[in-house]
């Protein structure tokens, strides 16, 4: 129970930005996820599957069965990068809504010092606060996400050319 008191305190301390960024954060990771168990066990299934079938073609040497083939391997390559640009772009908009968290508790500063001067430190730091830990958080849950939406990008690349080296052209 601590653990959820330390979370809270947390966002809390980062003011409301800070609650767009744990939702953008999840959305990411459940699109991760979602991309990581289709290339670990829906793809191959869906391979195997085009690739008995092309393997039972009996003419895969002309023109036609060679535009077919380019096809199948075209709608493989789209279904394994489905996703993977909306991950890229949730990684870019992270900072972005750090940064919104930024420009928000620097606001409170201001409007805290036009009220009641400089004379309460606690209260200016209390803005501050609202105005870095949005930004940190912003830029950490972006790079949670940076180097696997790249893995991703490249794991979908290297499953769409192996796809096509196991259809041969005859």
């Amino acid at each position: 129970m601590a653990v959820f008191d330390l979370i809270q305190n947390f966002l809390e301390s980062g003011g409301g930005v800070l609650y767009i960024v744990a939702l953008v954060l999840f959305i990411m990771w459940t699109m991760i996820f979602e991309r990581v168990w289709y290339y670990a066990f829906v793809f191959p299934k869906e391979a195997r599957l085009m690739i008995a079938e092309w393997e039972n073609r009996a003419d895969t040497t002309s023109w036609q069965a060679q535009k077919i083939r380019e096809a199948w391997i075209s709608q493989m390559s789209e279904k394994l990068h489905t996703g993977v640009g909306f991950i890229k772009t949730l990684v870019a908009i992270c900072p972005m809504i750090g940064l919104l968290g930024t420009v928000t508790g620097m606001i409170t500063v201001f409007e805290l010092m036009a009220l009641f001067g400089t004379g309460d430190p606690r209260d200016m730091a209390d803005g501050i606060t609202q105005a870095t830990i949005p930004t940190m958080s912003g830029m950490v849950a972006a790079l949670s996400g940076l180097f696997v939406a790249s893995r991703l990008e490249y794991t979908a690349k290297i499953k769409a050319e192996q796809l096509a080296d196991r259809m041969p052209q005859h």
